[in-house]
Parts: C-alpha cells; sequence; structure tokens
C-alpha cells in the first residue's frame, strides 16, 4: 500500500490512467448508443445525408466526450471552488443575453462568441445545480431547519429563472425551478417548509399566466383546443400526433416517414425528432429509446446513492433530475401531453449548446462516481469535519 501512494505520487499519469479506469463505462456506452440513436435520427432528418445535421452533431459529440473524461478527473474540492465562480459567469451570461442577445422565434435566448451561437440558460441549469450541491455540503442535515440558511440557496434558484422568464423561456425557468426545489428536498429540507413553498404555486400561477406573451399564451390554448388553428398554432402538435399514429407497432421504415420526408413535420431535427423516431421505427423504436433513457436516469440516481459525500449525492441528484426533466418535458410535448415549449430530447435533438451543456453534466456525473469514496470537507452535526 505504501508503495503504491509513493507511485502515485511519483507518476501523475499513472494516477490519471487510475481514474479514467474508475470511470463508469457502462454508463458512458449507454450515453454513446444514445449519441448513435441521436445521429441516425439527424441523418433522416437531414434527408439521407449527414452534412445538414448528423455530422455537426457528432463532432460536438466527440469534443463532448473528452469534456465529460477530463471533468471526470477533476476532484470534489476543486469542482466546489469553481461553483461560485462558474455560477456568476452563468447569470453574467444570462443578463448579456436581454442586453445583446439574438432573437429567433420571438424570443431572444441566444448569444453570438467568437462566431458560435451559444444559449446561455443551458449552462445556468448546470452552473445552479453545481452550486446547490457545493452549498447544502457545506450545511448538516440538522441545519436544514433553519430559514435563513435556505435564504441564499432559495435566491440562487430565482436569480436564473427570472433571466430566463424575461427572454422568455418558461420552459426552461419551470426545469430550472423544479431541478432546484428537487435538491432542496434531498439535501433535507424539512416538510413543513416545502408545504409552505407549495401552498402559494396556484396563485403565483395564474399571476404568471397574465404577464405572458401572447404567443405563450396561444400554446395553452392550443394545447387544449390544437383543432382550433390547425394551419397556424396547432399545426406542429397535429402533425406530430399524425406521425406519431402513422408509425403503428414497427413503423414506416428508416428514411421513409411521410410526415417527416415530406417536411410536413416541423422542427424534426430538434424539438420534433422523437416523432420522427416513432413514424420510423413505430412503437418499438420509440419504447426502446424511452427506455434507454430512464436507464441514464436511473444510472444517475444509483451514483448519487452510492456517493460517500453530500456534494456527490447532490451532485448526481441534480443533474439526473435535470436530464430527466429535459427528456420528461420534450416527450410530453410532442405527445400533446403538455403545450409546446421549445425543450430538445437530449443526446437526440441537434443543437451545440444542449449537447455540449448535457455532457457537462455528465462529466460531473462521472466525478462523482470517480470520487465517491471521498469524504472532503463535509459537515456533520453542524461542524465540519
Amino acid at each position: 500500500m505504501k508503495f503504491q501512494k509513493r507511485l502515485l505520487r511519483a507518476e501523475p499519469n499513472f494516477q490519471i490512467l487510475t481514474k479514467l479506469w474508475q470511470v463508469n463505462w457502462l454508463y458512458v456506452i449507454l450515453i454513446c448508443a444514445l449519441a448513435v440513436v441521436g445521429y441516425i435520427a439527424l441523418y433522416s432528418a437531414g434527408g439521407g445525408t449527414s452534412r445538414l445535421f448528423a455530422g455537426p452533431q457528432s463532432l460536438r459529440f466527440c469534443f463532448g466526450v473528452v469534456m465529460m473524461l477530463g471533468i471526470a478527473l477533476m476532484s470534489p474540492a476543486f469542482l466546489v471552488r469553481m461553483a461560485w465562480p462558474l455560477y456568476i459567469f452563468s447569470l453574467i451570461l444570462l443578463v448579456a443575453v436581454l442586453r445583446m442577445g439574438h432573437v429567433g422565434k420571438g424570443a431572444e435566448r441566444w448569444l453570438m462568441l467568437g462566431g458560435m451561437q451559444v444559449q446561455p440558460s443551458e449552462l445556468a441549469k448546470i452552473a445552479l445545480v453545481l452550486m446547490l450541491a457545493a452549498w447544502f455540503h457545506k450545511i448538516s442535515y440538522r441545519n436544514m431547519g433553519n430559514p435563513l440558511l435556505l435564504v441564499p440557496p432559495a435566491l440562487m434558484v430565482l436569480a436564473p429563472v427570472a433571466l430566463v422568464l424575461k427572454e422568455p423561456n418558461l420552459g426552461t425557468a419551470v426545469i430550472i425551478g423544479t431541478v432546484g426545489a428537487s435538491m432542496f428536498f434531498g439535501a433535507g429540507m424539512r416538510l413543513w417548509q416545502i408545504a409552505l413553498l407549495i401552498l402559494p404555486v396556484p396563485m403565483l400561477a395564474k399571476v404568471a399566466y397574465s404577464h405572458l406573451h401572447d404567443y405563450q399564451k396561444a400554446r395553452v390554448t392550443t394545447f387544449l383546443h390544437p383543432e382550433s388553428d390547425p394551419l397556424g398554432a396547432g399545426y406542429n402538435i397535429i402533425q406530430s400526433k399524425i406521425a406519431l399514429g402513422s408509425g403503428g407497432m414497427w413503423g414506416q421504415g428508416y428514411l421513409h416517414g411521410t410526415q417527416g420526408q415530406l417536411n410536413f413535420l416541423p422542427e424534426k431535427q430538434t424539438d420534433f425528432i422523437f416523432t420522427m423516431i416513432a413514424e420510423e421505427w413505430g412503437y418499438v423504436g420509440g419504447i426502446t429509446v424511452i427506455g434507454m433513457l430512464l436507464l441514464l436516469v436511473f444510472g444517475g440516481m444509483l451514483i448519487a446513492m452510492r456517493s460517500r459525500n453530500q456534494f456527490g449525492r447532490l451532485l448526481g441528484l441534480g443533474i439526473s433530475m435535470n436530464f430527466f426533466l429535459y427528456c420528461a418535458v420534450n416527450l410530453s410535448m410532442v405527445m400533446g401531453a403538455i403545450p409546446v415549449g421549445g425543450v430538445p430530447l437530449p443526446l437526440i435533438s441537434y443543437g451545440g449548446s444542449a449537447m455540449l451543456m448535457v455532457m457537462f453534466g455528465f462529466g460531473l456525473l462521472m466525478s462523482a462516481w470517480v470520487h465517491r469514496n471521498s469524504t472532503f470537507g463535509e459537515a456533520t452535526q453542524g461542524e465540519k469535519d
């Protein structure tokens, strides 16, 4: 054992290889499998060519894998130190979007940085998870009953939610708020505190609806009565349901989906990519993809439970919940269960910011797994070790 410790100190490269060996490679393979599904779907969305969507997306994924493995090697102590700077940086980008953002489809959500279009709200979700995990890591379970200690993290959640709502981006704002609430619960928030937070939700929902933009209210109306405007606001969801139903049990065949290949299906490479998969591969293909997505969620939760430190547990919970909400909102949206909100399907939909930030999140998850036995700087019974 002493020889091994001396070897690790003398050979940094050996230590890196040891950490790489400890990465959950089964989880990484599942991530890659979903990325392959995304490549196949985007190849079809591009009309049988990889030049439009599949090629650029595969390059982003390869870069994302390298980034994920690099973050997996970072120690939890280093990630805790980086939490504040990354969180502040994400807020600065969100403010910059409101000042000089690129407008697309009625919303101001993107920044042009170095010739590349970036969506800061994607970074804000991951930065918030990292920030809350670092904050609650320093607080014991007993101290969670102190309301004063919950005010700072509550403000940490409200700040990005308010800025994202201002863009406006209602779907992402709801995801950010829900992820933050789940981390409060995971950190040991008392039931009476949760009840106090839930009580004003109906009133806040009514106030929020009154402040929605006209196109957002139209989405709600379309969700309730899509047939009221079949060629306008209801067009997307109607075509999505037609494509889902036409797939049947086994699908119409790869590259032979009528709604997708004839361009009746809107945003088939982004928001409605699952609809295209279900049309071409049928019920069996759709359920298979959903099963793979759920395996990633359950795997992330397992990583959270296996961590011996609060930081790793909350990091795993936050990243897994963020991924789950991404999937749940997109799938519910294309099936007509909720209003259309412009949320992509992670690892499958076309998009640079979403892909890179999902891989960034998986990198944090892998770091929690690699360092799951670490017990650094954790408060116990109100005191630090």
